[in-house]
């Protein structure tokens, strides 16, 4: 029998209130929004940004109570047994994933308050960050091993030989994107010069918070993982034409391992890089045209050509992980896993597609585009 009492089962009946009322927030805040710009556009800047601070406070309340309510569903024993998840999921891959979610929270949140207060060590202090937060991720990654080596291999269904498992080529296809993303950085935003600031960090942290809190805001969910969201992954991409591709993927892998602690579905150390962290820090290729002089008066075409490449590498993750991981869910449909996993994932583009017509109206504001100049000059020159 339902118990609303229960975490385990009160976040989903909490989730659709949330979806609704945070679309209600979201359409009165934009409806008053056009009133003001029509009316009185002197006053508009003044509550665009009251506006934007007091919904990422709502975002970062909602996500935090809602991500509390799924670590108790997702790793409760009775939902464990009922999917047929071993309970050593939990010191193997959520204890250490989030463990390295916390890292590069709480470092960031250090590096905010050195620079604030003695620049001069943040460079030191963001260097043994870094160095924690990796020696973290790969400890992560040897323990997420140790549990598909532990629980999937032989399991009789995601490795049988019918579904065309295969771990040589999920190493391979994760260690070619993260190059293909390096080297990407590299020549499209060797002119970003800029380190984070006070500035850039708190601006990172009200995107994820917005984009973790419209991620619950789901239109309509897939029946193996994977949503399409109203726009979740818009305030990160705004965040890379911004600040540029480099700090655009480094966001998005952090905002990834979040993504992995609120929905886990993780059976191979690869599969947990392609479908959570490189999948998201692809998001950040939406910043790949911010140094350049591509359609510099055309901003809406600008971030449109940059996040449907964004949109469609994180495409890419989701397909390899799909084909060469969760080929048994394409045996009962009689498609070859990598056509399953091609349609399957296809969802990404429905997601893209209501990024750009949301983004076409943000980039159509005068007074938006000379707050993007400001924070960053190179994205017009």
């Amino acid at each position: 029998m339902f118990n609303l009492l229960s975490s385990t089962y009160f976040v989903d009946v909490l989730t659709p209130y949330v979806k609704w009322f945070t679309i209600g927030i979201v359409a009165l805040l934009v409806y008053t929004g056009i009133v003001l710009f029509l009316s009185n556009k002197k006053i508009f800047g003044k509550y665009a940004k009251i506006s934007l601070i007091s919904f990422a406070f709502y975002a970062l309340a909602v996500g935090i109570t809602l991500l509390i309510l799924e670590i108790v569903k997702h790793y409760n024993s009775g939902y464990l047994e009922e999917n047929w998840v071993s309970k050593d999921i939990i010191p193997f891959v959520f204890i250490p994933t989030l463990i390295t979610l916390s890292v590069a929270l709480i470092g960031g949140i250090a590096i905010f308050v050195t620079l604030k207060r003695n620049r001069e060590k943040s460079k030191t202090i963001t260097f043994i960050i870094g160095g924690l937060f990796l020696i973290s991720l790969i400890v992560t990654l040897v323990l997420i091993f140790i549990y598909y080596s532990k629980n999937i291999v032989g399991d009789g269904y995601y490795t049988d030989e019918s579904s065309k498992f295969s771990s040589p080529a999920l190493y391979v296809f994760a260690v070619l994107l993260i190059i293909v993303a390096l080297l990407c950085a590299f020549v499209f935003a060797r002119k970003d010069k800029n380190q984070f600031d006070t500035h850039c960090i708190s601006t990172a942290g009200i995107c994820v918070a917005l984009s973790f809190a419209l991620s619950y805001v789901k239109l309509w969910e897939m029946p193996q993982g994977g949503s399409v969201t109203l726009v979740s992954m818009l305030p990160i991409m705004i965040f890379s034409y911004v600040y540029g591709m480099k700090k655009g993927l480094l966001v998005g892998f952090i905002y990834g391992l979040l993504q992995a602690v609120q929905d886990p579905y993780i059976v191979h150390p690869a599969q947990f890089l392609l479908d959570y962290p490189l999948a998201f820090a692809l998001t950040g290729f939406a910043g790949i045209l911010s140094y350049t002089k591509l359609f510099k008066n055309l901003p809406q075409l600008r971030f449109a050509i940059s996040a449907i490449i964004g949109g469609t590498f994180r495409f890419i993750a989701h397909v390899l992980a799909g084909t060469f991981a969760f080929g048994a869910y394409s045996l009962e449909s009689g498609l070859s896993p990598f056509v399953y996993s091609l349609a399957y994932n296809s969802y990404v583009f429905v997601d893209v597609a209501l990024i750009l017509v949301v983004a076409f109206s943000i980039f159509s504001s005068k007074a938006f585009n000379k707050e993007v100049e400001r924070l960053n000059p190179n994205a017009y020159n």
